[in-house]
């Protein structure tokens, strides 16, 4: 005689019908395809975000250093000017006539106007005396032995520098305190903004 109990069916775990299953396999699938999806455009918007910011700062980088090789060679002429004018001293000035003094304004005058048009362009001066060596923005020729200004400080330049932007466009030409107290570190410099992650995480070097 067959044993009636194990053909009973479990109460517990009913059987579930075809059509009800395969419904609920299909719902299943589609809530993962949703949660792809969606994962996926997260991830696309923040690549988008940081293709935008990557290119604003390439376009602000464009504008900001496209007369950079022009610069470089106008900064000579700005030097030369400044020579012409310190070779002219004050008892130069006061026994050579109104003719030199003519002159030497009109090359102040000249020095200025060039002056204003590189400032224009973002391009500056850099006369760091007294300040601390920066190696990205210096040249050391030699260092002079003065214990009354801390070791590394700028305490002769032989030629100024100039930048453009927030970039060297040519080293200062310094001389270096050494023997005095320590330098104090510099600060710490400011982290860039940070790119745009949605929940996911991005490549910060973009």
């Amino acid at each position: 005689m067959a044993d009636e109990t194990a053909q009973t069916p479990d109460p517990a775990t009913p059987e579930l019908d075809p059509v009800v299953d395969q419904g609920l396999q299909r719902i299943a699938a589609l809530e993962k395809e949703a949660g792809d999806l969606k994962d996926q455009l997260l991830r696309t918007l923040a690549d988008m975000e940081n293709l935008r910011r990557r290119t604003e700062r390439e376009i602000a980088d464009a504008r900001t250093y496209a007369v950079t090789n022009f610069a470089r060679d106008i900064v000579g002429a700005a030097d030369n000017l400044t020579r012409a004018v310190a070779a002219v001293d004050a008892e130069a000035r006061a026994t050579g006539g109104e003719a030199l003094i003519s002159l030497v304004e009109g090359v102040e005058l000249t020095e200025r106007e060039l002056m204003k048009a590189l400032e224009k362009h973002g391009v500056s001066r850099v006369d760091p005396t007294g300040e601390k060596f920066d190696p990205n923005f210096h040249q050391a020729m030699f260092e002079v032995p003065d214990p009354s200004v801390p070791s590394g400080t700028v305490v002769q330049v032989m030629q100024i520098g100039f930048k453009i932007g927030e970039r060297v466009l040519r080293p200062a030409l310094v001389g270096v305190g050494r023997g005095g107290p320590k330098a104090a570190p510099a600060e710490e410099a400011v982290q860039p903004e940070a790119p745009v992650e949605s929940g996911h995480k991005v490549d910060k070097t973009v």
